[in-house]
């Protein structure tokens, strides 16, 4: 599908790029050719995804960084634009999400994932887009949101729905604003993509597993590899002309309607807050 310098001379951030879906789109940008820099807030898991990384000749570098700090991602942009010369391209991936009945919710567990999702994404964009306007150059910017950012939200999962939600239209507005300076700005908007630390989180049990199976048309869970072909597709010289897109990749999983939703049919709601408890106490 791709040829192998389809990224080549790109510099790529991905933030939260250490492992999950991150780790998975660098792994297909580097394929391609592109210079990698991943950036998270654990250095031992950024150091085993570096040197899995590098095995695909590219050069590769990792910055520890809370995206929630608005000036140490500033240092970290400075970082690799000094490390490698120039930076191309922003994939905003960092995210956070946990299950819990919106009446539970604390004013803390709700910030968290704001700060981690929509500034974390604002701080990352903001310091990039500068730094291309400053000096006249092209790039491109690719934010992963989720199915239920738009028209549905989704029930117990209220922090992540407004967060992605306020994402997805940071990526319309400035697809628009930033279009006169030759930058992109598009999304994906995933459906389930099985990884080891989300899915934990949000399928505590084969139950609720196997109900959110039976609502996915394709009758199955996203590879991580489909992912990273969309992703390189809308970084790439290909897309010259998408800007302010988002692409949903989920098997129709959408159509159900909220992602989150059908929770509600597994058990009642009584039980549902005690195990959204107990999965708070386990992680």
């Amino acid at each position: 599908m791709f040829k192998e310098d389809t990224l080549k001379n790109e510099v790529i951030l991905i933030t939260g790029g250490g492992s999950g879906l991150g780790l998975s789109m660098a792994q297909k940008f580097a394929e391609l050719g592109a210079d990698i820099a991943i950036c998270g807030r654990t250095e031992k898991k950024l150091e085993k995804a570096t040197e899995e990384l590098k095995k695909h000749g590219t050069e590769v570098r990792y910055y520890p960084c809370d995206v929630r700090d608005y000036e140490a991602v500033g240092e970290m942009i400075k970082g690799i634009i000094k490390d490698f010369g120039k930076m191309t391209g922003l994939v905003n991936n960092a995210a956070g999400n946990f299950l819990s009945a919106s009446e539970d919710l604390s004013p803390g567990g709700f910030k968290a994932i704001v700060d981690i999702v929509l500034h974390g994404s604002f701080n990352c964009t903001h310091h990039f887009g500068n730094y291309l306007i400053k000096q006249k150059e092209k790039g491109n910017i690719l934010n992963i949101v989720t199915t239920y950012a738009e028209d549905a939200g989704s029930a117990f999962v209220l922090p992540s729905a407004c967060s992605k939600a306020g994402v997805l239209a940071m990526t319309r507005s400035l697809a628009y604003e930033w279009g006169t300076y030759g930058i992109r700005v598009n999304a994906i908007a995933p459906g389930p993509f099985p990884t080891e630390g989300a899915w934990t989180r949000l399928f505590p049990t084969k139950k609720f597993e196997k109900k959110y199976l039976e609502k996915i048309p394709a009758g199955r869970y996203g590879e991580h590899e489909e992912l990273g072909n969309l992703a390189a597709f809308l970084m790439s010289d290909m897309a010259p002309y998408i800007t302010g897109e988002t692409v949903t990749i989920d098997g129709g999983e959408k159509l159900s309607g909220g992602q989150f939703n059908f929770i509600d049919s597994v058990m009642s709601r009584g039980k549902l807050k005690m195990a959204f408890k107990m999965l708070k106490m386990k992680g």
